[in-house]
């Protein structure tokens, strides 16, 4: 069997395209002939050269692909140009799966993200069946995600082979960019987290993720959603933990919300200026009033997701970072 990844230079993309390889599975990946292949460096995989708005190029890349990993995403809190998250992530995922469709692609698995699962409105971890609105979502990255959550949902019900994953906050090695949940782990590594704001996630290990997409190819039912999480965390336990992997203090003072929201409507004012990523990112701090916390137990009881402890995947990722120079 041969299974086409996309995104496979990025985060989550290169530990699926490693669980594969591990599997035995004979991997392609769709990339541009610009991209960063560092994470696929030493790795035996072929390389088909295409663009998600490039309709002809999927087609290419999926013949004789019997499996497909959507896992391609712009993925980040601010772009100058907003339109990149949309043209990308909606009209790209489109494409790609239509062109599943036309090349007759036997099940794909696509990579979603748990900002498009709801919360309830009450507190409490949502789940896969908590209602969830696009006005709910909070930015472009998110938006788009959702969008393109409810095209891949109609193409479900049209007959197309698909299941859908939500992977949680991600952590561990091969973080090149690096994600937002990353970043954020640098900066405490290099000692810029002098206060933060208390908010919720859901740690977890980026290998496990990457075997959730293998275990919801060869378990999920078509047209269903599995959150991809471990466990839920409150930022200043994040914090503690990362302070007993590094001997670096964790960060004491919290502030309120109110404070950071004018600083980071500035500092969003100034990067769309000049161009360059706000430090202070405006659709994190407004994320921040929600605890993004789940409850992940459908994919543990149905696909088997591994479990590895949050100490474990946050020493993974202090390692990697460590050792390839980021702090």
């Amino acid at each position: 069997m041969r299974a086409l990844v996309t995104g496979a230079t990025g985060f989550v993309g290169a530990a699926v395209v490693r669980a594969l390889l591990k599997a035995g599975v004979d991997v392609r990946v769709l990339s541009r002939r610009d991209s960063d292949v560092s994470n696929l460096q030493s790795l035996t995989v072929d390389y088909a050269y295409g663009d998600l708005r490039d309709h002809a190029s999927l087609r290419k890349a999926l013949a004789g692909c019997g499996q497909l990993y959507h896992v391609a995403a712009h993925y980040a809190l601010w772009a100058k140009d907003p339109a990149i998250f949309y043209n990308v992530n909606v009209e790209g995922t489109k494409n790609l799966l239509e062109a599943a469709r036309e090349v007759g692609t036997e099940r794909i698995v696509y990579c979603s993200t748990i900002g498009a699962i709801g919360l309830p409105p009450t507190g409490g971890p949502g789940t896969e069946d908590t209602p969830v609105s696009l006005s709910h979502m909070a930015g472009h990255y998110k938006r788009s995600k959702y969008l393109a959550e409810q095209e891949v949902l109609r193409m479900a019900k049209e007959g197309l082979p698909v299941v859908i994953v939500n992977p949680s906050a991600p952590v561990g090695e091969g973080d090149v960019k690096p994600t937002p949940t990353g970043q954020m782990i640098v900066d405490f590594m290099k000692g810029r987290m002098p206060a933060y704001i208390e908010t919720g996630m859901n740690i977890v290990d980026v290998d496990d993720v990457a075997e959730g997409h293998l275990l919801a190819m060869q378990k999920g039912r078509i047209g269903e959603r599995y959150i991809l999480g471990c466990k839920n965390l409150l930022l200043r336990e994040v914090f503690e933990i990362l302070s007993k992997l590094t001997g670096i203090k964790a960060p004491s003072i919290k502030l309120p919300r109110s404070a950071v929201l004018p600083l980071a409507y500035a500092n969003h004012w100034l990067a769309n200026l000049t161009g360059r990523p706000p430090r202070i990112p405006l659709e994190g701090v407004k994320m921040a009033k929600y605890k993004m916390h789940y409850d992940c137990s459908k994919a543990i009881r149905a696909l088997g997701i591994p479990q590895a402890p949050p100490e474990v995947a946050l020493g993974k990722a202090v390692r990697w970072f460590k050792s390839h120079g980021y702090a």
